[in-house]
């Protein structure tokens, strides 16, 4: 039988995955260093390194910081792994026990984090297995295991991650607890039958077989995972086995709602149903599904316009590989020639695809074949500054990519989440046992040892070592310096905080971490890291990125799965007693960080799935209170390339960033970047104050110096080429934390969110706001009115190539995002990119 073959390889607002079998090591050898390290030395059948290194994290906050677990094995819990015995008791007792946040108990905490692992084996389960608040579920990266369900197995998934409380009334139990909070961002949305699960965030999944393959195939419990996800979230290397019977009612994914995350590695016999906000999906193979992905491009549910009958949004696909697949893209209903629903196609492969786009019923809008897809998009047009735009379902400008950025196929690199599965123990350097702490103490002199001796020139490990930071707090007071060559991986997404008075001068900001050297060159690789502050500190430049990848490498400087928190967590004197929304805290005490994420000009950059976050809400405490806390800026890049941002909340993971005075993203002088659907927030406080206080402009940044309607900038441009942001959702939710803009007409929270300067050259692929007046400016003039393109949930702007030459040209397609229900299938903005 002709396999049907479906392969997506980016971020759901799309990328795709370039596979590196090894990466040129740093040139110069830290002091303990004889040999370069250029490979693992695990043994054949050994265990993964994380299964035996010594485990000494802590939980530096938590009430009981000595006695409380972080990493769990669930063979310690009674799990057998053995295919016979029923572990699903001894599994979720490794990941609850120790008065955990999860199952209602709590909306969030930071300070209960666990890393459950599970080693090779087989384990039979029959009823979900629950993951709860910050929570890592592992599995073996050299073998990984297999979670089986049984033939009688009951529940809505294998894994869910968010279930929903009996006799809840359609209440999940991650925000039971936070009625009082539902109106936060999603107030206009209180006639959805679920709670918008905006806080289940921090969780990861890594390295499973997920087989539902004894579960009867009409059985709509043959689910994999129940993902209700929001940020700095991931799903990486699953397998998931299903029934390939003709009424197969399995699925792979089950996301119903959330706002955002990142997926990337996932194969099998797989499908997904989604509905979300937005998110990002790299390096995806599907085969024999009936429909390889429901909700986020591939069979659409089309044509809401309103909040009340929200489908599909916007969808972007790019680098996709499909064959022997009679429909690529279906949409539910016909266009009919104005907008209700996006489509952005750019360099997709078919084979033996009869029809490229099409309708339910039968009715072709894009002929398939064997043929490639250059660049095809559904959707309101707007060319120049003129403001009238166009309804457009056919082929559109083509963004140049530059070689950069591209792997040898011509697509979009992708990298996967560094895992080091051949890498022998004795190749893994703890910092704990190297001297750090990881606790409330000081310890920037003890990581200064264990990275650099010689007044931070030499490094101690450097080349030729792992460096684990167990789970804790380390607390630096002055820069951190991360040498080119180094790659460190942190536990339950270990804390590096910067405190004290080097960080309190707005004037003379300094930098936290600084990641390698001015000019240096050589490999990065940061995982699983949280950078923040405990404040005041006005001028903390968070982490200042300097390192370039080796030559002749691609990717070889990035960070995984490292998110920034400003305040709202435990330990940041940033929270609900010192900041509250009220304002009672003034700004003095409030001030979190001058600049979050710094990409100078020498620098390249791979950042998958980064959340860089200021908090608008307490995490702990009751988890749900709003705070006034400030931080100047989000990410700014002046960086000449290469970039990738996939999945960054920048919501960068989706790249995310949030909350931030002045703007989210700043690109100065930028060039050869690509930012697979970024998302933003403007500050709930704004307009008052306005933008750009409490902080001032400072002109050795390049900051911007106008700002409409006195709030933040999402995306803020200048002199910048070869730009290409592929999906995007810019929202604005507040005025001076209240809601009552989104029920203006029009909606009027700011009166612009996105400007380019006509110096720049930038490619803007589906676009998608919210609050926003205009949702795209060109040298501070609204061209794009949201007026024009309202589509349920947000406001959406797809733009395809904006591209400045001497002759000012504009193109955008515009659509819109949506999607929070099960029955509409639909979610507000995807971006997907298949190999």
């Amino acid at each position: 039988m002709q396999q049907n073959s479906f392969r997506l390889s980016v971020a759901i607002f799309g990328l795709l995955v370039a596979f590196f079998s090894s990466l040129t090591p740093v040139t110069s050898l830290g002091t303990s260093c004889s040999a370069p390290i250029t490979s693992g030395t695990a043994a054949a059948g050994a265990a993964y390194w994380m299964e035996n290194i010594k485990h000494q994290g802590t939980s530096a906050f938590n009430p009981n910081p000595s006695s409380y677990q972080v990493f769990r094995n669930v063979k310690d819990f009674g799990a057998k792994g053995d295919g016979v015995t029923d572990d699903t008791a001894a599994i979720n007792s490794a990941i609850s026990s120790g008065n955990r946040c999860g199952q209602g108990t709590c909306p969030s905490s930071t300070i209960t984090p666990a890393v459950v692992f599970f080693p090779s084996g087989t384990y039979l389960v029959s009823s979900p297995i629950i993951a709860y608040y910050y929570t890592q579920l592992i599995g073996d990266a050299r073998n990984p295991p297999r979670l089986l369900a049984s033939a009688s197995f009951a529940g809505m998934a294998v894994i869910d991650a968010d279930p929903y409380l009996p006799n809840g009334g359609g209440m999940c139990a991650m925000v039971h607890k936070s009625r009082q909070f539902v109106s936060h961002k999603f107030k206009f949305l209180a006639t959805i039958t679920h709670i918008f699960p905006t806080f289940s965030s921090y969780r990861s999944i890594r390295n499973f077989i997920i087989d539902v393959t004894r579960v009867p195939a009409t059985n709509d419990e043959g689910t994999g995972i129940h993902w209700q996800a929001a940020q700095a979230t991931s799903l990486i290397n699953i397998v998931f086995e299903m029934s390939t019977a003709a009424n197969t009612a399995h699925q792979g994914i089950f996301m119903e709602n959330g706002s955002g995350g990142f997926m990337g590695d996932l194969g099998g016999k797989f499908g997904m149903w989604v509905g979300n906000q937005q998110f990002t999906v790299r390096n995806v193979t599907v085969n024999n599904a009936q429909t390889a992905v429901f909700g986020v491009g591939f069979d659409l549910t089309t044509g809401g316009v309103t909040q009340a009958d929200q489908t599909v949004g916007a969808e972007a696909i790019i680098d996709a590989i499909v064959s022997n697949t009679p429909i690529f893209v279906r949409s539910s209903v016909a266009s009919n020639g104005k907008l209700a629903g996006s489509l952005v196609i750019n360099n997709a492969q078919l084979t033996n695809v009869p029809t490229a786009v099409g309708i339910v019923g039968g009715a072709t809008v894009l002929a398939g074949g064997t043929t490639t897809i250059t660049s095809w998009g559904q959707g309101n047009v707007y060319t120049g500054t003129n403001t009238a735009g166009k309804f457009t379902q056919g082929s559109i400008v083509s963004a140049t990519k530059p070689s950069s950025l591209l792997d040898s196929t011509g697509r979009i690199v992708g990298r996967g989440h560094p895992q080091y599965a051949d890498y022998a123990v004795s190749q893994i350097v703890s910092v704990k046992s190297n001297g750090a702490k990881g606790t409330v103490q000081r310890t920037t002199q003890l990581l200064c040892k264990l990275f650099s001796i010689k007044k931070l020139t030499e490094i101690q490990f450097s080349g030729c070592a792992i460096i684990f930071f167990d789970a804790g707090t380390y607390i630096v007071t002055s820069t951190l310096k991360i040498p080119a060559g180094t790659q460190m991986v942190g536990e339950a997404w270990s804390v590096i905080a910067g405190k004290g008075s080097a960080f309190q001068n707005q004037a003379s900001p300094q930098v936290v971490v600084q990641v390698g050297a001015a000019g240096s060159s050589g490999i990065m690789e940061i995982s699983d890291i949280v950078f923040t502050t405990v404040g005041p500190t006005p001028g903390a430049i968070v982490v200042e990125w300097n390192v370039a990848e080796p030559s002749g490498t691609s990717a070889g400087a990035g960070m995984w799965d490292s998110h920034f928190r400003l305040g709202g967590g435990a330990g940041t004197n940033l929270e609900t007693s010192q900041c509250p929304s009220s304002g009672s805290g003034g700004t003095t005490a409030c001030f979190a960080a001058f600049l979050a994420l710094h990409l100078t000009a020498s620098s390249t950059a791979y950042l998958e799935g980064t959340w860089v976050w200021l908090a608008d809400h307490d995490l702990d405490g009751n988890g749900v209170s709003q705070l006034a806390v400030f931080s100047g800026r989000g990410i700014l890049s002046q960086s000449a390339g290469p970039v990738w941002m996939i999945g960054t909340a920048c919501k960068i993971h989706f790249c995310e960033s949030e909350h931030h005075t002045l703007y989210q993203y700043s690109l100065v002088n930028a060039k050869n970047h690509y930012m697979g659907l970024i998302q933003t927030e403007t500050p709930y406080y704004q307009p008052a104050p306005a933008a750009p206080s409490p902080f001032s402009v400072n002109s050795a940044f390049q900051d911007p110096t106008v700002f409409a309607g006195s709030s933040a900038w999402a995306l803020h441009v200048t002199t910048s080429t070869d730009i290409i942001v592929f999906g995007a959702g810019l929202y604005s939710f507040f005025q001076s934390f209240s809601q009552n803009c989104l029920n203006n007409v029009p909606v009027n929270c700011q009166s612009q969110i996105v400007n380019i300067d006509s110096t720049s050259s930038v490619n803007v692929y589906s676009l998608s706001t919210l609050g926003s007046t205009f949702q795209l400016s060109v040298n501070n003039n609204g061209i794009a009115n949201e007026a024009a393109n309202a589509n349920g949930f947000a406001e959406t702007a797809l733009p395809a190539p904006m591209i400045f030459d001497d002759v000012l040209t504009l193109t955008v397609l515009v659509a819109c995002p949506t999607s929070l229900q099960r029955l509409s299938g639909s979610e507000t903005g995807a971006t997907v990119s298949t190999p």
